[in-house]
């Protein structure tokens, strides 16, 4: 692809309104340096220089699609507590429409922290409450949702669902949804978790990496052994029992190092190596990746058009720390 095409893409991403629909949370960074180890323990000891605050998870997505095209809606769940309301914040303060969130009396805002030394993570710390839905909070949370966003429909041009096995998306809601966005005709993408394993039959691409394409294949993992995915024949194989299960559309399938691997049914996998110069931290890079790649099929883009982009996206945001987003200008950059 030529720079010339992509700018008529990213014309035609300036017009596009989506929502993002998902597990949201917040990352928390804490940067400091290693001086010593300490002596109650064989671990380093940490002087905290500075610390940040990114959106992530779902909220991660938004995040990427935002600086590209008309608006983001998103939808998630919010503790009443301080990380809900910086969450919140911080989405509000970079233009994403956050008056679909939903705030839970008996939820605490996903919170993960990772300690950065010398560019490298020390450690992450996760708080969370897992298995926190009774069936009523699910009912009530998902028919705020569905109402919502049956109200939102008419002015999307796509959807995102990014499900980090947190428990806000369930399989009557997806359904639900769906099959509301499928009755439009428009893109619907997802980035599932094996840890919540859904049935992602109706949407357009779903995103997921390696070891997830056997897990929801249901067919054993085996070790990278070849460095051209085209010659990897289990993941192959995999990869076409997945479509065949799920009746996909396109399978995009995000390999690491490796780079990209795009699956269609009655088509040669098309491969896609890492445009990635310097990795210094994969945080969100898979948030990059779908935003981008949904975003280029909302606006018309070839299948292998949308992934060579997103590719790009993944491999500018990777050579940043923290959470990182990119711009419009980085990307055509990324093409010259």
């Amino acid at each position: 692809m030529n720079v010339h095409r992509l700018q008529q893409l990213l014309c035609a991403f300036a017009t596009k309104r989506l929502a993002v629909i998902g597990d949201i949370m917040l990352d928390e960074f804490i940067w400091g340096r290693v001086c010593r180890v300490s002596p109650e323990a064989p671990v380093p000891v940490v002087e905290v220089q500075s610390e940040s605050h990114y959106p992530g998870g779902a909220a991660n997505v938004a995040r990427n699609l935002k600086p590209f095209c008309q608006s983001v809606h998103i939808f998630g769940l919010l503790g009443r507590d301080p990380s809900g309301d910086r969450l919140a914040r911080l989405l509000r303060n970079e233009g994403i429409l956050t008056g679909y969130l939903v705030r839970g009396e008996n939820f605490s805002t996903v919170l993960k922290t990772r300690i950065i030394a010398l560019h490298q993570q020390v450690v992450r710390v996760d708080r969370e409450n897992k298995g926190f839905f009774s069936a009523a909070d699910t009912k009530t949370t998902s028919e705020q949702v569905l109402k919502i966003f049956k109200q939102l429909l008419p002015s999307l041009d796509g959807v995102i669902f990014e499900d980090y096995g947190k428990g806000f998306l369930n399989q009557e809601l997806k359904d639900r949804l769906c099959h509301m966005a499928n009755g439009k005709g428009m893109i619907v993408a997802a980035d599932p978790s094996s840890s919540n394993p859904l049935d992602w039959s109706g949407v357009t691409v779903i995103k997921p990496n390696r070891s997830e394409v056997f897990d929801f294949a249901g067919v054993p993992s085996s070790l990278v052994n070849v460095s051209n995915p085209l010659e990897d024949k289990k993941l192959l194989q995999a990869c076409e029992r997945l479509q065949a299960r799920w009746d996909l559309p396109q399978l995009l399938v995000t390999l690491g190092e490796q780079g990209m691997l795009l699956v269609q049914p009655g088509s040669l996998p098309y491969y896609i190596p890492t445009r990635a110069k310097e990795v210094f931290d994969v945080s969100g890079a898979g948030d990059t990746t779908i935003a981008i790649y949904a975003l280029a099929l909302c606006a018309n883009a070839a299948p292998e058009e949308a992934a060579e982009i997103s590719n790009h996206a993944a491999g500018i945001v990777v050579g940043k720390l923290g959470t990182a987003t990119l711009t419009r200008e980085e990307l055509e950059g990324s093409f010259e």
